[in-house]
Order: structure tokens, then sequence, then C-alpha cells
């Protein structure tokens, strides 16, 4: 009997018909009005071995969702406003993502777009019985690399304590760390980042087919995002331990990358392993509607489907329609940036070759100055307004890119300093040369007249600014001085020269944009 159900045409049949069509049509035409954020998607995919996985993610969906087609045809689909109530607010995140450049931001809007075109369509009943399918295409947006200094943090911290357990000397400076064998460091690479992202996929698809209980997918989604942590810190403590035992012959070369993802595959099998004890076999009870249980036009074609997709492709039309109107607004005139040091502070030829990575700039000044045997440089970049690869906050700027053959970020941190007798939060970072050579640096933001370290709320503030149509400029400030074994002395100078400087930077940040 239940064989005979499932062949038997549902009284749903052509109202799927016709759902299905506007559904596939909606989602192309909507992925079209949006396809340079779609595609940022895809070329982070491309390039990044941490994020390939995303071209998968739709076709899982896809297979998910065709696996529930019996479920799907015991239900009529009745088009549902408060989809086009979600698809309005999510295209509203977008226009502030865009106008911030925050990708990621914009790109899980285009995915909860998607996800609101399916509920205004097909209604909130058929997106209950495709909850997880449609939630897991949020995994394709390229997520996580904001994860990479916390967990180099413990990795290091990992292996540094395994060794010191193991009786081995260490001498650790930041992500460094020296043994008697050699030297090692911690890097993006080493950062597990990879093995995490690959883990929280794979687990939350292994959970969701394993188990019934969302209490058990949720916990075996955990244990998948935890592991992965440990068995990383695991993974570069076995290297060490390899190389140092080998007189640093083995795990150094392409080795120490099999070593690597043979150890990361035999601890997702063992993961696997134990949750299948807790597996959930039994089938869902899928139970069939009577068609005299239907509303009267259940089996007609909803005249609502049609009007209610393109009043949704009209809602979604009017973000990027905004977006390419506010790209086309001209820049405000600029003058040079230019700041003059108070007295007794004399600009002096640069004292180090080391340059901060702050990209697109509508104007920077760079100087380095001098006084009674102190010496600090002063770096200030401005940006007129924020536009992709030319905004204040941005993943590219940074102190000291990764594996730079002369520099070595080697600490970082948010800190409360001194001023003037005022508390001032800054970004402070220890750069090391291989010369030997050190500096202590302290950076902020300049947002409306007002210091900030706050990248959020920057982004927020200057995203706003923009699709108000107000001045959206914003101002990185920069100093740095050298030190030798005492922080406390350099910090000391910048504090003092912060102090003694600031009104001439912010005067000359006013002159640039004209307030």
């Amino acid at each position: 009997m239940r064989a005979l159900a499932e062949v038997i045409p549902t009284p749903h049949t052509s109202r799927w018909r016709l759902a299905s069509a506007l559904t596939i049509g909606f989602l192309v035409i909507l992925t079209g009005l949006f396809w340079p954020t779609f595609y940022s998607m895809v070329e982070i995919w491309e390039r990044s071995e941490t994020f390939t996985h995303g071209y998968l993610i739709f076709p899982i969906s896809a297979w998910l969702i065709w696996g529930r087609r019996k479920q799907l045809a015991q239900m009529s689909p009745q088009s549902d406003w408060r989809g086009l109530a979600l698809l309005a607010l999510s295209g509203a995140a977008w226009l502030l993502a865009e106008a911030g450049s925050v990708n990621v931001v914009a790109q899980y809007a285009f995915i909860a777009m998607l996800i609101a075109s399916v509920w205004a369509v097909l209604g909130l009943h058929v997106v209950r019985s495709i909850f997880f399918p449609l939630m897991f295409l949020f995994l394709a947006v390229p997520v996580g690399e904001f994860l990479i200094p916390p967990l180099m943090n413990f990795t290091a911290d990992f292996t540094v304590a395994a060794l010191q357990f193991t009786g081995i000397p260490v001498y650790r400076e930041g992500t460094f760390f020296s043994i008697p064998s050699g030297d090692w460091s911690v890097v993006e690479g080493c950062s597990g980042l990879r093995y995490l992202i690959a883990s929280i996929t794979l687990g939350t698809l292994y959970a969701y087919l394993t188990y019934r209980s969302w209490k058990r997918r949720a916990l075996f989604t955990l244990a998948a995002f935890i592991v992965p942590v440990f068995a990383n810190g695991g993974r570069a403590y076995m290297i060490v331990m390899i190389a140092h035992l080998s007189n640093m012959e083995l795990a150094l070369g392409v080795d120490h990358y099999i070593y690597g993802w043979v150890f990361f595959g035999l601890v997702m099998l063992l993961l696997f392993w134990i949750g299948s004890f807790w597996r959930e076999d039994e089938p869902e009870i899928v139970s069939s509607v009577p068609a005299s249980a239907l509303p009267d036009n259940a089996n007609k074609p909803s005249l609502r489907l049609l009007p209610t997709a393109v009043a949704g492709l009209l809602i979604a039309a009017l973000w990027p329609a905004y977006t390419l109107w506010l790209e086309q607004r001209a820049l405000p005139p600029m003058p040079a940036l230019s700041i003059k040091p108070t007295s007794p502070w004399q600009a002096i030829a640069s004292f180090t070759d080391w340059t901060p990575h702050w990209i697109g700039a509508d104007r920077q000044y760079r100087s380095s100055f001098a006084k009674a045997g102190q010496h600090v440089m002063l770096e200030v970049n401005y940006y007129a307004t924020q536009r992709q690869d030319a905004e204040l906050i941005n993943s590219q700027n940074f102190m000291v890119r990764q594996k730079h053959p002369v520099w070595a970020q080697v600490g970082s941190s948010q800190k409360t300093v001194d001023i003037g007798g005022q508390s001032r939060q800054v970004h402070q970072a220890l750069l090391k040369a291989q010369s030997g050579q050190r500096l202590l640096v302290w950076q902020w933001n300049v947002i409306d007249g007002q210091p900030s370290v706050n990248d959020l709320y920057a982004k927020l503030i200057l995203a706003t600014d923009r699709v108000s149509l107000a001045r959206d400029d914003g101002a990185s400030v920069l100093v740095a001085a050298p030190y030798e074994a005492d922080q406390a002395d350099a910090a000391k100078v910048l504090a003092g020269f912060v102090r003694d400087n600031e009104a001439a930077i912010v005067h000359g940040l006013g002159q640039v944009s004209g307030k």
C-alpha cells in the first residue's frame, strides 16, 4: 500500500509544476541581479583551498531537497508575504554590507535572499520541510579567516605546553618558538582553519543524515567544531616531535603536509565512528493529506504565485540599482594631506625600512620625527569615501604580511594606554626584523573626528553614512617607535608624541576633508 501511494500523483501535482518553475526562475534571476556578490564567492572558492568545498554546497543542498520529494509532494505550495518581508530585510542588509564593502555580510545576505525567495513563493510549510538543505547553503559563504590569529595562538600555546610537558625546553616569542633542535613558527597554514572548515561542513552533513533529533545534530556539530581545534594542536606537536627526533630531517617538506592531512583524516574517521553509536535510523513518518481536507483552491494553480514572484524580483532589484547609483557619485575635491609637527619634534630621515600595508588610501602621509634622541614614525591614511579596495577597514590593511622576508609580527593586542592623562584604546603590535630591530606600533581610526578601534562599529557607521548620502570618510593613524628590551620606554615615547601632535594630525585631516 505504501509503495502504491508513492507513485500515485498527489492532488498538488499541477500546483507544484507552476510553483517549481516560478521558484527556479526566481532564483536564477535573483542570482543574475546579485551576480557580483555570487561571483565574489566563486572567486574565493577558486583561489583558496580552504574554501574549495563551496563548489559542492549548492549541489548537495539540491540533492538533499530532492531526497525529500515524496514529503514535498504531499504539500500544497502557497505564496507567503512574510517571505517578501524577509527578502526586503535581507536586501537592506546587503545594501549596508555593499556600502561598507563587507563582502562576507553581503554574501550571507545574498544566501538569505535565496531562502526568502523560496519562502515567498512556496510558503512556510515547505521551508520547514527543507529547512536544513536551505540552511546548509550558508556554508557556501567563504568565512572564517578572522579565526586565523586566535587559532594560531591556540596552536602555539598547545604545542609549547605539550613540548614542555614532554621535557623539551622552549623559548617562545609570540607565535615563534625555539627548541634545542631548531626554530619553529606557527603561520597561517598551521592555524588549522582548513581542517576546521572541512570538519564543520562534513560534520554538519553527517549529523543531518545520521540523526533525527535536532539535539543530537547540534551536539555532533559542536563536536565537529571543537575536535579539529585540539586535533590541530596535536598535529603541530606531532610534526615538531617527528622533526626533533629525526634531527630535523623529517616533517619539514612535503611530508609536513602529508602527515597533517593523514592525521586529520584519522581524527575525522574516529569522530564519525564514535558518532555512529548514537545514530537514529527510524524513518520519518509521512502522512498523505486527503483531497477532501484541502482548501477549495488547492487543486488549481494559485493566481497569487506569479504576482508574488514578480513583486519579489522588484523588491530585490531596488538594492543593486541604488548601489549602482551610489558608485557613480564623484569623489569630493581633496588637497594634499600635510601634517606639521609640534616643536621640539623635528622631521628626520626614516629610521626603519618597515612600511605598513594600508591599501587604496585617497591621501597618505608618512614621515619620521625625533626629539631628544627619541624616534617616532607617523603614517596617516585618509579615505574620502568607502568603496571596494579603497576602504578604511579592510582585511588587506595590516602591519606585516605572512612570510615577509624581513619582518615578523610577534605580538598583537588591543590595549588601553594613557595619553596626556586620558585613557585611549589602540591596536598594539610588536614587530621584529631579521636585523634585530624591534618596533612598538599603535594604530587607531578617526571617524567623524573621534578615535576608534572598534572595526565593526566603524564599518556600520561608514556604511550608514554612505547609504544616507552623508560623508563617509575616515582615516587610519599609526605611530611606531623602536625598542630594545623594555616596551614601556617605547610606549612613553609614543604617548608623548601623540599628546604633542594630535592637534596637528586632526588639523591636517580637517584640511583634506574640508571639515
